[in-house]
């Protein structure tokens, strides 16, 4: 299976601190049956060095954003987005949104920048230049619905990453026509909303990742780092939740990813 969303550029995986460093995590991964990796842009700067880290890997690829809570980070190169968004490598746009959980970066800030994301990714667009988006969404959804709605981007070119609202919530972005991915946020005892909201996702719009360094699933919640190989421990616990064989749900997930973000 694929991993659909981690961070492979995190220092938690820098050879001093992972011994062997990227090529170690991609090969314990591998071994446990996870053998491709979308590693998701936080900052136009960082997509630049994620497309150079997918073309070390062939099952490596990437994806071109400013996240909402980088997004005071300025200035970003559009210009150097775009350019890392022509390579068939970048699978994505993202991750991009808006995180209301934190007071910083301001909210006006947040909307500053996704606007200007949007508005450009519209324009690529409009040349030919088309991907689907990667919504990083906490706390969000009354106010980035909306704006979505707004865009002149079908609402199944997008995916909420790390869903973490309610029943209600996944029902919003359902009416949308959006895909929606699971963490190990899933399997934490305290997220039943999680649970209830994974039950409701239709078979051919669900996915599973990691957003690793971050959210181990259970049994590993103290693990740090998460790794892109418990992507499996979360889409097995997904499985049982939905009342599915593994091997069914394994294969929807993997023909989901790979007609979302057009890879094989």
């Amino acid at each position: 299976m694929i991993d659909t969303h981690c961070h492979l550029n995190f220092p938690d995986f820098d050879p001093d601190r992972y011994p062997g460093g990227v090529d170690a995590v991609l090969a314990k991964a591998a071994a446990k049956g996870v053998d491709g990796y979308i590693t998701v842009s936080t900052t136009t700067h960082a997509a630049t060095e994620l497309l150079s880290l997918a073309n070390r890997y062939e099952r490596v690829w990437c994806s071109a954003g400013v996240h909402p809570l980088y997004s005071d980070e300025g200035p970003h190169d559009w210009e150097a987005m775009r350019r890392v968004g022509e390579h068939r490598k970048c699978v994505a746009w993202g991750e991009l949104g808006l995180d209301n959980h934190y007071t910083k970066p301001p909210r006006a800030v947040q909307h500053e920048v996704l606007a200007d994301q949007l508005g450009h990714i519209e324009q690529w667009a409009a040349g030919g230049l088309v991907k689907p988006v990667i919504i990083h969404c906490r706390d969000a959804f009354a106010d980035l619905l909306p704006i979505l709605r707004a865009a002149q981007i079908p609402g199944d070119r997008y995916v909420f990453h790390c869903f973490t609202g309610t029943a209600d919530d996944v029902r919003k972005v359902l009416d949308f026509g959006s895909y929606v991915s699971f963490t190990g946020v899933v399997t934490y005892k305290n997220a039943q909303n999680v649970r209830d909201a994974a039950v409701l996702v239709p078979a051919d719009r669900i996915m599973i990742e990691t957003d690793s360094p971050f959210l181990a699933p259970e049994p590993h919640r103290t693990t740090r780092p998460c790794e892109p190989w418990m992507a499996s421990v979360t889409a097995r616990a997904v499985a049982t939740l939905r009342g599915v064989a593994w091997e069914e749900f394994e294969g929807q997930i993997n023909r989901n990813t790979r007609a979302f973000f057009g890879i094989s």
